[in-house]
């Protein structure tokens, strides 16, 4: 029966399983997005850097040394160590090890020409071996040593700078003499080499400067004379494992941590403390990722929650739909014996069916919607980057899991309402269609909107103790259901709009009364006197719909605010600082003492040539920037420390990047104040409130070693490019009673007399680019004019590093997969709807046809129809979607830092988004209606009158 009774349903019951479907798979995409993001984010951090240090960062070593073991004891240490490190910690790294290198070690002896035995030395040497060592090098000099003795004598393996410091040729035989040596043991270099590869991870130190007073002998010839044998005392043995870091994942990153933990639990189990090494320089990255992670994941929960309580809402919606259509037969069966619970457990059954199935499938298809979101570079925009490392895992089948029992229980819901009613209760309901909804008699709308609201205050009250009092966003503890705040307003400001809709209506048929044509007297009857058959279309339109337009606003603003925030941070496309000549004192050199020259008390700058900056390929406008941190000031109410820049007004106003509308004035009037007098500065508010300075007073600056000079007030700014007004994190104490007296201060003034009346010395170089130039050329023009840049600055690379941050990451994919997920919802919600309203109507339409009424006339009820529902409620969802975006997007800044946030964050909207939007709701509306119109074409009037009869 459950079966035919789904055959028979199918359009409806495929509807509800699609739901089912995308519900399972957005959960399910939250563990394979996020660990695949971080496992993207862990091996670009790590690539960089072994770039930065030129350090293999895919490296493990630890070594164990001896102390008085007997020879016995210590072959077996060595054995089991081996053994563990082989069986157990090779494989539980769970990533490729591409090497694993024993090094054993002598101690150090003396090294005494063999011509010469009874010659006291002071040159020391030790003996090692090394696994495989002769496939990463090449023999320089010489020829590899032999694996046995030649004669008695050892044969070994130098470099080049070992045989310089010990100053010995190749050839030349040795004795190796100390208290503890067992008969004569002679050694003999024979070849000197070096690294095959520059880049050989195999060796720990990429210079070799380890190997510089070493011999190294053979491994197997270490292992038979000196461990078995206990010639020359062995004191300790390494094991340094070479991992294929670019094979890290999260799911992986805790096997290196615990085998980590187990190499170190097993050394120390044998030795004491202070007698073992260990060394694993990815550990500091590593660990990190863990609380990344964390944070990642609220901030996928938080966004994709408005979407979750949108599915969820189809879910019910269609389960209703299902429902309606057979409360007639719910009620007979009632009517007839059959238990509540009977009818439950039937359409439990069809429910588990659908779910079971959607939870297998699900995760499946949330791979697929990951590599989707692993593609966005912008709402709505895409990408061919590097493909993601995605696969399944256990917790997106556990969270899959929970979405399906979720929406199990959200499709039982209208049918354990309706199995409550009776088939009289059941006549009268249809009866009274124009009956109130539930949620306007328990005035959930209202209740929505005063939570939200009061949600947005109180977190707008905490965001802005995290600015002004420089904390982090851990600092204080946010409430992650403060993300479910947009959801809320968007249903509550929704379902308020629609409560005051019936009387909108009754507006607009009360003023045409007279003049409506029989079609819309008819539409605007329908639709007022049904209006609680539409209201959970238009509630199920307006969530999609306003999720779909917050989705577009919040991803834009975010972008926005992150290319802004870099941009103002550097001023402009690239700072450069280049090197002047001057009479300091040289720094000392490696292992050299301090510099006995004493440094002037002032230094003395040559400044260079300015004029090659504006010859370099690509190069639009230049400035110079004079910056001195911490530079000392004296008003008439106190003193203090601020930021000094000095500026050439009318070149920084080109080159420099600001945005507009940030000052009370447009930026280029508050240059032209600079450029009015030499002496005019701008300070910033801070300093204005701090030490209560005000247009035109007199200001002094002075820094250490410079004489004071004044300078007079000409306005007072909030912002100014590179200048953060906002305390750094850290730097406040909450509990002081003037927390916030502690924010930066600036002063800006004009870079000739700074120079004039205080100091010449280094200014940076800030350049601003022509559209589209090429950032190779641009290098390629600071070598071939031979600038001494030494340090450099570059906005386009930090805009590209910040797009591939994993939070604007999954910020922009999570956010395009919202409103990909909510259009298609809309879209198939929206045709199920009309299409069983259409079927339901089937009699009412006939009856129209055959008392007159044309098909075009029909088409025009329907888009009318169609217009004051649907259309309405986009119209709703849009406006609503709009308002929540302007006040719930900023409550995103929470996920970064938001003492850095400057510029301040604010909404932004970008016509192209909001014309993708209305494009796609067109393209739905009019498909919707052209389907319905071909539907109403079909229908014949002597089968709908028949049908009546029936």
């Amino acid at each position: 029966m459950i079966i035919r009774k789904m055959v028979q349903n199918k359009w409806l019951v495929s509807s509800m399983f699609f739901g089912i479907l995308m519900t399972v798979a957005l959960v399910g995409t939250m563990p394979i997005y996020s660990e695949a993001i971080l496992t993207r984010m862990l091996v670009k951090d790590l690539e960089t850097f072994q770039t930065d240090k030129n350090i293999y960062p895919g490296t493990h070593w630890s070594m164990m040394s001896f102390y008085n073991e007997t020879p016995e004891r210590r072959v077996k240490m060595m054995s089991d160590m081996d053994r563990f490190m082989e069986d157990k910690a090779r494989p539980g790294f769970g990533v490729p090890v591409k090497e694993l290198v024993i090094e054993r070690r002598t101690k150090s002896l003396q090294l005494v020409p063999a011509n010469e035995p009874d010659k006291k030395s002071k040159v020391s040497a030790s003996l090692r071996s090394y696994s495989d060592l002769v496939s990463h090098i090449k023999i320089e000099d010489g020829r590899l040593p032999a694996n046995k003795p030649v004669d008695g004598v050892y044969e070994a393996l130098l470099t080049s700078k070992a045989l310089s410091s010990f100053k010995i040729v190749l050839g030349q035989e040795f004795l190796l003499k100390d208290d503890k040596i067992q008969g004569t043991v002679k050694i003999k270099p024979v070849g000197i080499f070096s690294k095959k590869t520059d880049d050989d991870p195999y060796f720990r130190n990429a210079s070799l400067a380890d190997l510089n007073s070493i011999f190294v002998v053979d491994e197997n010839l270490f292992s038979q004379e000196f461990i078995k044998s206990n010639k020359v005392p062995v004191v300790a043995t390494g094991w340094f494992f070479v991992l294929d870091y670019r094979k890290f994942e999260l799911s992986n990153v805790n096997n290196f941590l615990d085998t980590d933990k187990a190499i170190r639990a097993q050394i120390k189990s044998k030795v004491v403390t202070f007698q073992s090494e260990f060394n694993a320089p990815t550990l500091d990255t590593i660990k990190t990722y863990f609380e990344r992670s964390k944070q990642l994941s609220k901030l996928m929960w938080s966004l994709n929650v408005p979407v979750l309580i949108m599915l969820g809402f189809y879910m019910f919606m269609v389960s209703n739909l299902i429902v309606d259509r057979q409360k007639n037969e719910i009620a007979i069966l009632r009517s007839r014996g059959a238990s509540r619970w009977q009818i439950v457990l039937s359409f439990a059954i069809e429910g588990i069916l659908l779910c079971g199935v959607a939870w297998l499938a699900g995760p499946f298809l949330g791979m697929m919607l990951t590599k989707v979101l692993g593609a966005s570079n912008g709402f709505l925009e895409f990408v061919q980057r590097s493909s993601m490392t995605v696969h399944m895992n256990s917790q997106s089948y556990v969270y899959g899991g929970i979405a399906a029992l979720t929406a199990f229980v959200m499709t039982l819901i209208p049918v354990l309402l309706a199995t409550r009613v009776s088939i009289v209760g059941h006549k009268q309901q249809l009866a009274r269609m124009n009956r109130m909804p539930f949620w306007h008699k328990a005035f959930l709308d209202v209740a929505a909107l005063a939570v939200s609201i009061y949600g947005l205050y109180t977190f707008q009250k905490r965001l802005k103790d995290l600015t002004s009092l420089g904390l982090k966003s851990d600092d204080l503890n946010i409430d992650p259901l403060q993300f479910v705040m947009p959801a809320l307003f968007v249903v509550g400001a929704g379902l308020l709009l629609l409560r005051l809709y019936p009387y909108v209506l009754r507006l607009i048929y009360w003023i045409g009364r007279k003049w409506w044509p029989p079609s819309l007297y008819a539409t605007l009857i329908q639709v007022g006197r049904s209006n609680s058959q539409y209201q959970f279309l238009m509630v199920f339109l307006i969530m999609t719909i306003a999720i779909g337009v917050f989705s577009a606003g919040a991803a834009r603003t975010l972008n926005t605010n992150t290319e802004d925030r870099i941009r103002y941070s550097h001023g402009a496309d690239f700072v450069l600082q280049s090197r002047w000549l001057n009479d300091a004192p040289p720094p000392a050199g490696p292992g050299m003492g301090p510099s006995t020259t004493p440094a002037p008390k002032v230094i003395h700058y040559l400044e260079p040539s300015f004029e090659p900056f504006s010859k370099l390929a690509g190069v639009e406008e230049t400035a110079k920037v004079f910056v001195k941190e911490k530079a000392a000031f004296a008003v008439s109410n106190g003193q203090g420390s601020a930021t000094l820049i000095g500026i050439e007004s009318d070149d920084f106003g080109r080159t420099s990047w600001f945005p507009n509308k940030l000052l009370d004035y447009p930026f280029y009037e508050y240059m032209n104040l600079l450029a009015v007098d030499p002496r005019a500065v701008l300070i910033s508010k801070t300093l204005a409130q701090q030490k209560g300075v005000k247009t035109g007073d007199t200001i002094s600056v002075s820094w250490d070693g410079v004489d004071g000079a004044s300078f007079v007030v000409y306005g007072v700014i909030d912002y100014f490019p590179s200048f953060n007004p906002n305390p750094p994190v850290g730097s406040v104490d909450v509990t002081q009673d003037n927390a916030k007296g502690n924010a930066p201060m600036l002063i800006v003034g004009n870079l000739g007399r700074i120079q004039f009346q205080l100091a010449l010395e280094p200014y940076q170089v800030w350049l601003k680019m022509k559209p589209g130039y090429s950032t190779s050329d641009f290098y390629d023009s600071i070598q071939k004019l031979r600038l001494p840049i030494t340090n450099m600055v570059n906005t386009k690379q930090d805009l590209t590093k910040a797009k591939n941050d994993p939070f604007l990451l999954a910020l922009n994919g999570i956010l395009t997969l919202g409103f990909i997920i909510s259009i298609v919802i809309s879209f198939v919600g929206f045709l199920l709807y009309w299409i069983l309203s259409l079927k339901g109507r089937t009699l009412q339409n006939g009856i129209m046809r055959a008392i007159g009424l044309s098909l075009r006339q029909l088409i025009g009820m329907l888009a009318l129809e169609q217009l004051l529902t649907s259309g309405v409620a986009i119209m709703i969802g849009v406006f609503v979607g709009n308002l929540a975006s302007r006040l719930y997007v900023p409550n995103f800044q929470i996920a970064f830092n938001p003492s850095s946030l400057v510029p301040p964050f604010k909404v932004i909207f970008d016509a192209m988004d909001f014309i993708r939007i209305y494009s796609i709701v067109s393209v739905m509306l009019l498909l919707g209606l052209g389907i319905l119109s071909y539907m109403l074409s079909r229908i014949r009037v002597h089968q709908a009158l028949k049908l009546g009869e029936d």
